[in-house]
């Protein structure tokens, strides 16, 4: 691809992307103006809504699985390997947080760790090993990645609900009595609105964290740069003498790593697994392919479209407790996804990776 053809698909996706955040702002000022207006009106409720920190605490909590998983799925994707088994990452992590949590008591410590940190750990190494075994069966063995992905997500989904039935009787899990709780940092968390930025559980610290940390490893690091190379021209790169091999099992592990992350935070911050229909996740680690795809492999726009549908998330949870207004739950739950479907025909023009799906094999062009 030439380096004329590239700029113009940069440019071609900073248009879309300007042009979602002009309709953005535009909407928001259309509910103020009538919100304003209208104090009695659905649009005040709507506005109030909008600019309460309750909701931008609620948007933080409910961006962490989401963001988690986009950022797994970077590293694995600009690596070269397609992991769209990321829903069922986030799925095993979050089962086997609140199992191993339950097994070992919320009272209990272990090498000075409480039980729901271990518990959260334990929830990390599962998805670990569960990217490990997608990473051989991908790399080592050359299998379709789509459909490794597809198998790690369909196990993950049969997996959890019925380890919680054979553990508990049914597909849900008791509640463990405790959770992740929330960090306060004094002072800085009365700041109106923005206070709840410092009045977060801690997976949110984390994510907040992790954002940055992870485009810093992507752009500023010779790791990044190798697993950047893995993904666009693995051949370069194994002239070099790196093992492309050796790179994309570590993108596929940390897409592991990072997911385990957001499934452990998810439902130790409820203490709860939820195994009905598509369980808790609910369809997150593919919301999370959506946003880093129109996050164009950056994490930080994958940040920001992770917090706009949890965002939007928030607000339709928030618009179901409003009374007095006509208007069906089920008709407010789209919301959301209705986005998702808008963003999905804005990333048609998003670049992946050109090694992105195929397999290589360490030193097969040098011999």
């Amino acid at each position: 691809m030439s380096t004329t053809t590239i700029d113009q698909l940069r440019d071609t996706e900073l248009s879309y992307r300007m042009l979602l955040a002009a309709g953005a702002i535009a909407v928001f000022s259309f509910i103020a103006f009538f919100g304003l207006v209208f104090p009695e009106s659905i649009w005040a409720d709507l506005l109030g809504i909008l600019i309460s920190r309750s909701t931008l605490s609620s948007a933080l909590r409910l961006a962490v699985p989401i963001t988690f998983a986009a950022l797994g799925g970077i590293f694995a994707e600009k690596a070269g390997v397609i992991n769209i088994g990321l829903e069922g990452l986030l799925i095993i992590s979050a089962f086997t947080a609140v199992i191993t949590t339950a097994v070992i008591g919320p009272g209990v410590t272990i090498l000075g760790l409480p039980a729901i940190w271990v518990g959260f750990f334990a929830g990390v190494l599962a998805s670990l090993v569960f990217s490990l075994i997608f990473a051989v069966v991908c790399i080592r063995f050359k299998a379709d990645q789509i459909i490794a992905g597809l198998a790690v997500w369909l196990i993950a989904l049969g997996l959890a609900p019925f380890a919680a039935t054979v553990y508990y009787g049914g597909v849900n899990t008791d509640n463990v009595g405790t959770t992740l709780g929330t960090w306060t940092i004094p002072v800085l968390s009365d700041i109106p609105f923005f206070g709840a930025l410092f009045d977060a559980g801690p997976a949110v610290y984390m994510m907040l964290v992790a954002v940055p940390a992870s485009w810093f490893v992507l752009n500023r690091t010779a790791f990044g740069r190798h697993i950047r190379a893995s993904g666009e021209n693995p051949k370069a790169l194994d002239t070099v003498g790196v093992d492309v091999s050796r790179v994309r099992y570590a993108g596929v592990l940390l897409s592991g790593f990072l997911s385990g992350i957001g499934g452990s935070a998810l439902s130790l911050g409820l203490g709860q697994f939820i195994g009905n229909n598509q369980t808790m996740v609910n369809g997150k680690g593919f919301i999370a392919i959506v946003a880093y795809l129109f996050g164009n492999y950056n994490p930080l726009g994958a940040f920001g479209a992770s917090f706009l549908f949890a965002g939007l998330e928030a607000v339709q949870i928030r618009l179901q407790q409003v009374p007095g207004y006509a208007i069906p739950d089920s008709l407010i739950q789209t919301i959301p996804y209705i986005t998702v479907i808008v963003i999905l025909a804005l990333v048609g023009r998003t670049r992946i990776p050109q090694a992105a799906g195929e397999h290589y094999d360490t030193g097969e062009d040098n011999r």
